[in-house]
């Protein structure tokens, strides 16, 4: 959901130029930002006050909040986009829009992977110990999110265009090889910790747990409810379909070879869509994978959202 830096390539834009990728994903994120608004504040509502509190309610309303956090930031980018990425908010709710961004991302994959970790559903499963770990993870997330307060700036270009960028050197001076060495390699370090501990360590964590877990429960033959394990399976696939494209898009943008720009418009309007599906559809997905289809629509939301966790 971080749009890229624009560059000086397309500052000569005005603020009404609008490329096909930046229309397609505003009609898409509109409708996204609908949907995401009321599907987590209905499981905000029944799991913070319609639930007894448990482990794992209290891990989906952080979960949850997670992804509202998400989802309330999707208008600022809807205008940004519309406008040709022209920033009319200012450089201070830029720093704070890209760091919200970045609590809400590690913050909801943090939660998916501890709940997943064998380890931690044996030794802390009491809603108090469990409390404890959610504020570390919420700790954690804003102890990750500082270079996205720091590097975010704006600069004015020609015509009066206000564009965003990632001033990963901290210096005025943006054409000195020096500086932009520097930035580059400031620039690679931040994506290799976003991508490892925000998406590659996580995911490969939650995949061993669950091939674990269900190689006991078929030696054990367990007969359990399987309603929380599909939920948390689905948590875990719509995680990694809506995530890899955003860290494949910045990535690629490493790459010293430039890439066309048909395919990287493409991928801009891809990851954009699937990151916000992932914090605004995910919700829904609960509900049909918690129970049959068909009986989506002959249970009362109250009563299906409960259902699906029980």
């Amino acid at each position: 959901m971080t749009l890229p830096p624009t560059t000086g390539a397309n500052s000569s834009q005005t603020p009404a130029a609008v490329s096909t990728s930046h229309l397609a994903s505003a009609v898409l994120l509109f409708p996204t930002f609908l949907v995401g608004v009321v599907g987590n504040g209905l499981y905000l509502w029944v799991l913070g006050l319609k639930m007894r509190r448990s482990v794992t309610t209290l891990w989906f309303l952080h979960l949850m909040s997670s992804l509202l956090l998400l989802t309330l930031l999707i208008p600022f980018f809807i205008v940004s986009l519309l406008m040709g990425l022209h920033w009319v908010f200012g450089m201070v709710l830029r720093k704070l829009l890209n760091t919200c961004i970045s609590v809400g991302m590690f913050s909801s994959v943090f939660h998916l992977t501890l709940t997943n970790h064998p380890n931690w559903s044996r030794n802390h499963r009491t809603v108090p110990r469990a409390g404890k770990l959610v504020v570390g993870m919420w700790l954690a997330s804003f102890g990750l999110s500082p270079p996205y307060l720091a590097f975010r700036e704006t600069q004015v270009v020609d015509g009066g265009r206000i564009i965003c960028i990632n001033n990963y050197a901290l210096s005025g001076d943006w054409n000195r090889a020096k500086m932009q060495e520097l930035g580059r390699w400031v620039n690679v370090a931040i994506f290799m910790v976003r991508f490892l501990l925000g998406f590659l360590l996580p995911f490969c964590t939650m995949v061993g747990c669950y091939v674990r877990l269900g190689l006991k429960m078929k030696e054990k033959k367990l007969a359990q409810t399987k309603k929380p394990f599909k939920v948390m399976v689905a948590a875990v696939v719509s995680f990694f379909l809506g995530w890899l494209p955003y860290h494949l898009h910045h990535g690629l943008k490493l790459s010293k070879k430039e890439m066309p720009e048909l395919v990287m418009g493409a991928l801009f309007v891809i990851y954009t869509f699937t990151s916000c599906f992932n914090a605004c559809f995910t919700p829904i997905l609960y509900l049909f994978v918690g129970e049959k289809f068909w009986q989506v629509f002959r249970t009362s939301l109250l009563t299906l959202v409960k259902s699906s966790f029980c």
